[in-house]
């Protein structure tokens, strides 16, 4: 089953590009195309895409807003991966706050971008986890007790340590000497007892409550 992409970007040059490198790949394909964000909820509820490229800064709505949007208004929201010029940027972090399961640079190269839009679709690794650590680092406020109130289990916790490091579900099981889906029932307890979507935001929250120091 191919996954299903929505680009979002006011410029079309970007949006051409981007549905060029998409739909050239077997398993992946561009099923719309938007100029900006508030076309987004509406078309996600018709096209039920999978990923949705965004455009982080749009000239009427953002891909900030857009994402809060978009999550506030799906039962069941794809993933977003935003699509921006500097990978240090307060927006992109902001964005990522916001929902965003990661990003992507305008000047990766296809192959970056077709195995970007695989993982976040996967949903079982971190995308750019010292990247999205620098952020954090860079812009990220005090998260409160957010991680003592969840009351993760020691191996829930050693499990979200390993997330925030970018390893992979299979990774961690060998890290761990456990199977795979022992990882998968872990992750899973760790997103719900976090209250989030998935695992970037809870590497996010691990960082901003002090939980895990965001170093390098």
């Amino acid at each position: 089953m191919s996954v299903d992409v929505l680009v979002v970007d006011d410029d079309e040059l970007i949006r051409v590009g981007l549905r060029a490198i998409i739909d050239a790949q077997p398993d992946l394909r561009v099923v719309g195309e938007a100029a900006d964000g508030a076309e987004v909820p509406p078309l996600v509820a018709k096209l039920r895409p999978r990923v949705v490229l965004m455009d982080v800064r749009m000239p009427s709505i953002d891909g900030i807003q857009a994402t809060r949007r978009l999550l506030a208004t799906s039962a069941d929201p794809p993933k977003v991966l935003v699509v921006t010029t500097f990978a240090n940027d307060e927006y992109v972090y902001e964005a990522l706050r916001a929902g965003a399961s990661g990003f992507l640079l305008k000047r990766a190269r296809p192959a970056e971008v077709v195995e970007a839009i695989r993982v976040v679709a996967a949903g079982d690794s971190l995308l750019f986890p010292a990247a999205i650590r620098q952020l954090v680092g860079a812009y990220g406020g005090p998260g409160g007790d957010r991680l003592r109130s969840a009351r993760l289990t020691d191996r829930e916790a050693e499990v979200l340590r390993l997330m925030a490091t970018g390893l992979s579900n299979t990774e961690i099981a060998a890290q761990l000497v456990v199977g795979v889906e022992t990882v998968k029932t872990h992750v899973g307890n760790v997103l719900a007892k976090l209250a989030v979507r998935d695992r970037t935001q809870a590497v996010i929250a691990a960082y901003e409550s002090g939980f895990v120091v965001p170093t390098g």
